[in-house]
């Protein structure tokens, strides 16, 4: 990571660095992700026993009376009942859909480039508040592959885009600069293992009000066209790892072609009810710009899902350090501390 400048570039002059206070708010959060970390871990050794798949795909048997199960928990048998579609079934039936249920390849939760519906409200190292929001989404138009959205095997060819603004709630939420993203991704599916080669074209912009009580700032014209490779693998039906590498065709405003993504993420797969059950994730982003330094995010909280591989809901904590998200200020390190609310298609 690139050492911190003395002020950020959004912030006011004249506001002052308070160490001590930052470092404790950093403390808390840090504590509150490392609890997260631990409950879901837990959750993770108690779905191994909850997802057996030899247990799960016997289950229609065992109720249509084929053997008698011996003696579980009636709860257990229902939550490894609702999960069957969890599991990657090789062996269902391929069929040409238009504008299909759900999705193959899923944006990674922490990524803070991925389309997605979400608002952050986040404190900058400088005391600064400010407020993150993603205006997005990521559908499918055709798909050759399996029916519905839980664990799809098959091709699939998706569209997304999204508008990724930053407001300045202490300037009259000031539009301070906006991120549009659109792309084309084809995706493939098969067993835990998703794949996809996608284009996409983002650039950036700084905002009307911005430039108006800023006249000395000069507006960079960031651009980026990438071809992506990206890879998804289910270690369980819950926790997701990824990698992508990303090479721009194009670029203007001091990006340059290469960019490296990855991560790993905890949510849950089975509907959730009001109850809600725990996430997390972890993503990396680094860019040859920035000498392939770039960013770390961390996400925790609470999610909720109402079927198998559909939209998530999720609230919670985010922490990120490394070099601002908005790519007008692209050289400009930032930590960040705040709350969220996120739903991802």
């Amino acid at each position: 990571m690139l050492d911190p400048p003395a002020r950020s570039l959004c912030a006011p002059p004249g506001v002052p660095t308070v160490p001590g206070r930052r470092h404790a708010r950093t403390g808390w959060i840090l504590l509150l992700l490392l609890v997260l970390v631990g409950f879901c871990g837990a959750r993770i050794v108690a779905a191994q026993d909850v997802y057996d798949p030899t247990q799960a795909i016997d289950l229609d048997a065992m109720l249509d009376g084929a053997r008698t199960p011996p003696p579980v928990d009636p709860e257990l048998l229902a939550r490894r009942y609702e999960c069957v579609d969890c599991l990657p079934n090789t062996q269902r039936p391929w069929e040409w859909q238009i504008v299909p249920e759900g999705l193959i390849y899923h944006s990674y939760l922490a990524g803070e480039k991925e389309p997605r519906l979400g608002s952050q409200w986040v404190s900058e190292q400088h005391e600064k508040w400010l407020w993150d929001s993603t205006l997005g989404a990521r559908v499918g138009i055709i798909r050759y592959g399996t029916v519905g959205p839980a664990m799809v095997q098959g091709f699939e060819l998706d569209v997304e885009g999204a508008a990724m603004l930053r407001q300045d709630p202490d300037e009259d939420l000031d539009v301070v600069s906006v991120d549009f993203r659109a792309g084309v991704p084809l995706t493939f599916g098969f067993g835990r293992y998703q794949t996809k080669l996608a284009y996409y074209h983002l650039s950036s912009h700084l905002g009307d009000e911005y430039m108006i009580k800023n006249p000395g700032y000069t507006r960079i014209n960031y651009v980026r066209d990438v071809i992506v490779w990206g890879h998804s693998y289910y270690l369980l039906d819950e926790l997701r790892a990824y990698f992508e590498a990303g090479w721009a065709f194009y670029t203007d405003g001091g990006a340059k072609p290469w960019e490296f993504q990855f991560g790993m993420e905890y949510a849950p797969c089975a509907p959730t009810g009001f109850q809600g059950a725990p996430f997390l994730a972890v993503n990396g982003h680094l860019r040859q710009e920035l000498n392939y330094s770039g960013n770390l995010t961390a996400e925790a909280g609470w999610a909720w899902r109402s079927e198998v591989g559909g939209p998530l809901m999720r609230v919670g904590v985010i922490y990120y350090n490394g070099l601002s998200p908005q790519y007008e200020f692209y050289q400009q390190f930032e930590q960040q501390i705040g709350l969220g609310l996120w739903y991802d298609f």
